[in-house]
């Protein structure tokens, strides 16, 4: 075993959300006053991360939490419309079975996580971090790691934009990023040394070495 515990990211790396996001954001922008996304921009934006993307829409550091928990209070509201994406239930419980721990490291609520996980694939999830900030997931993947006693490098982080990236990065632990959610594959495979993962069974593989 290569890897002893995987901490995942939630929306958009195991819940197919972007497609509720999108469907929201535009709420979003007209109560919070940021410009509307143009859906011909969407897959320019997929290409950028977090920053850039504050930057491009023009949202002011105080508002990004204010935006953040409205987003989670309305998907919590919607939340039958938020599935997991086909074969992550069968992947943790898979790794699971296998010795593998599972953490799952989000700024979305514990809450609306469990929800879609299901009562069954949620009790297998170790460690909860939820509610971190947008650049705060260094210090939720460290805590995950130090409660089962582990070091970085028998740690993989699992998600898909740069921050989760650069997290890992900073908490001396492997990444791989998955090639189906926020952010474009290809932002990913143009970066060194990161794994990108194109299906479930990837992420099953990486963590036998």
């Amino acid at each position: 075993m290569k890897y002893k515990l995987v901490i995942f990211d939630f929306d958009g790396t195991l819940a197919d959300s972007f497609p509720y996001f999108m469907s929201t954001v535009n709420i979003l922008a007209e109560t919070y006053h940021f410009p509307p996304i143009d859906p011909v921009k969407v897959d320019q934006m997929r290409g950028m991360d977090a920053r850039q993307l504050l930057k491009n829409s023009r949202i002011p550091a105080w508002k990004v939490p204010l935006i953040a928990n409205a987003f989670i209070r309305m998907m919590g509201r919607d939340i039958g419309q938020i599935p997991l994406f086909t074969g992550i239930a069968d992947l943790i419980k898979k790794l699971t079975t296998q010795g593998v721990r599972i953490a799952i490291v989000s700024s979305n609520s514990e809450q609306n996580i469990r929800r879609v996980l299901g009562p069954e694939t949620a009790s297998l999830i170790t460690y909860y971090g939820c509610g971190t900030s947008l650049f705060g997931k260094q210090h939720k993947f460290k805590k995950a790691m130090t409660s089962l006693g582990l070091k970085p490098h028998e740690v993989l982080c699992v998600g898909d934009e740069m921050r989760d990236q650069e997290a890992a990065e900073k908490s001396g632990m492997a990444f791989g990023a998955v090639a189906w959610g926020y952010t474009r594959a290809d932002v990913f495979e143009n970066q060194p040394g990161i794994a990108v993962f194109y299906s479930v069974e990837d992420i099953a593989r990486a963590c036998w070495g």
